[in-house]
């Protein structure tokens, strides 16, 4: 197993944007081609393998981590391109090539997961990899988002963020624009969710660097739900969906459409949150994926 690194320059370093990143002492970097993964780990138990979504990091499930440490190994990385990830390849931002890329981490890591929390497109990277590995343990998916874009825009956005990812010129004007005054705010409020200045300050420091920003482009530009959604009907693995109704960004009757096309996924409704449940309500969300192991 590699050695930790000193996280100084890597996270904690002031020329760095991601500055004073949490649990950066539950930190190590680990190469498994073609990335060099940041992962984090505490607890001791069964594994928890925790999966974020486009744009975020391993920073989302902060607290959700240190409740679950109580009783598990909990593990989370950050996805190519996100985060402290870098990026190996431009090419691997799809799903089914994302997927092996995680597997492939995990086989080398000799993580055997319990079970699979993960966050809206993390979801659809659970949904690839349990089925792919053989193993039977469940999905907790908060948010899952496992419906492409409706209409026009299921065709647009990809070409969109396709243009973007490909020219370093549109790439620095968003940039600008999301690191300007008041904007990670107006961007979060979007998802329908209202977190703590701490999460605030997390996000605002992810989108002012350029690495994270190029990579969700990539993730966005390559990223198809076509063949998942085809195969829904066929994954028999146990899911359980956390719907926070005041989701903004997936809504909540896609998330009912794509587990009423499943075998075995239920949905548990929560009313006063919104696209990042997990952040607002960390401990219930840890208390749902123990609920779910104890059955």
């Amino acid at each position: 197993m590699p050695s930790k690194p000193h996280l100084a320059a890597d996270i904690m370093g002031t020329a760095n944007p991601l500055t004073a990143w949490p649990h950066a002492d539950h930190s190590r970097f680990v190469d498994v081609r073609p990335h060099h993964w940041h992962v984090q780990e505490m607890g001791k138990g069964d594994t928890i393998l925790l999966l974020h979504g486009a744009s975020g990091s391993t920073h989302s499930w902060r607290d959700v981590m240190t409740d679950l440490a109580r009783d598990h190994h909990v593990v989370a990385l950050d996805l190519p391109g996100h985060g402290l990830t870098k990026l190996g390849s431009r090419h691997r931002s799809s799903l089914p090539l994302m997927a092996q890329d995680v597997q492939a981490l995990m086989t080398q890591e000799g993580w055997h997961p319990a079970a699979i929390l993960a966050h809206s497109a993390g979801a659809a990277l659970g949904l690839r990899i349990l089925p792919a590995s053989g193993a039977t343990v469940p999905l907790v998916a908060v948010n899952p988002a496992l419906a492409p874009f409706k209409g026009l825009a299921g065709i647009l956005f990809p070409i969109a963020a396709r243009v973007v990812a490909l020219s370093p010129i549109m790439a620095k004007m968003i940039k600008r624009r999301m690191a300007g005054p008041g904007q990670v705010v107006s961007l979060l409020e979007t998802t329908g969710s209202k977190i703590s200045p701490e999460g605030l300050n997390l996000y605002a420091k992810l989108f002012r660097s350029d690495a994270h920003l190029d990579g969700t482009l990539l993730m966005m530009a390559q990223w198809k739900l076509d063949g998942l959604v085809a195969d829904l009907p066929k994954i028999d693995i146990p899911c359980t969906f956390l719907v926070g109704e005041n989701d903004k960004a997936v809504p909540p009757s896609s998330v009912r459409d794509s587990a009423r096309k499943m075998p075995n996924a239920d949905v548990i409704s929560f009313a006063r949150y919104g696209h990042l449940l997990h952040e607002e309500a960390p401990a219930e969300v840890a208390d749902q994926l123990r609920a779910v192991l104890r059955k």
